[in-house]
C-alpha cells in the first residue's frame, strides 16, 4: 500500500476533473460532501441503454463506469466558491490493463486472481490524500502485485507531474 498526500491540489483537481488523465480508470464509489453528502456508486446498470450498447458492454465485461463518463457530474458539485467539506473517490484500474501488469510483473499469482488495483482519492480538511490498494481473490504471502500497483502509479503520477 501506498500513501501519498499531494501538496499540489488544485493542479491534482484540475488533471483529475477538467483532463483526461484519470477518464479511463472505472469508478468504484464517490462521495462528495457539500451542503449535503452526494454519494455515487459506480455499478453501471446495462438495462438502463438501449439494446446495442447493453450487448457491447457486456462483450466487454465491464460492472463499473468509466470515471470519464460521471466526472462532470461531480465536477458540477466540487466546482463554486466554497471548498468542499470532503470527497472521496475510489477508482479501479479496468480489468485488461490490470491482467497486462500483473503479467508484465513476474507473479506467480494469475491474473484472475486479483479482483481489483485500486486508487481511493480523499479530500478531507483540506489535505488531498491517494492510497493505493490490491484486492486478491485467494491468500498469498507474495506482494509483487502489491508492489507493481504502487509502482505503476508512482510512475502514472510522475508522468503527468502530480506530485
Amino acid at each position: 500500500m501506498l500513501a501519498i498526500r499531494i501538496e499540489h491540489i488544485k493542479k491534482f483537481m484540475s488533471a483529475l476533473l477538467l483532463r483526461e488523465t484519470f477518464d479511463t480508470f472505472l469508478l468504484s464509489e464517490a462521495s462528495i460532501t457539500t451542503f449535503a453528502e452526494f454519494h455515487i456508486d459506480g455499478k453501471l446498470h446495462k438495462e438502463y441503454f438501449d439494446s446495442g450498447t447493453a450487448d457491447a458492454l457486456s462483450e466487454e465485461a465491464r460492472s463499473l463506469v468509466r470515471w470519464k463518463d460521471v466526472k462532470e457530474h461531480c465536477f458540477a458539485l466540487i466546482k463554486g466558491k466554497r471548498t468542499p467539506l470532503s470527497f472521496r473517490i475510489i477508482f479501479q484500474l479496468p480489468a485488461d490493463r490490470t491482467e497486462k501488469l500483473i503479467l508484465s510483473s513476474g507473479s506467480p499469482i494469475a491474473p484472475e486472481d486479483v479482483y481489483g488495483l485500486f486508487l481511493n482519492v480523499q479530500f478531507r480538511n483540506n489535505t488531498l490524500t491517494l492510497t493505493t490498494g490490491t484486492s486478491l481473490r485467494t491468500f498469498t504471502p507474495d506482494k509483487t502485485p502489491e508492489l507493481t500497483w504502487d509502482k505503476y502509479m508512482n510512475d502514472f503520477l510522475a508522468h503527468f507531474d502530480l506530485d
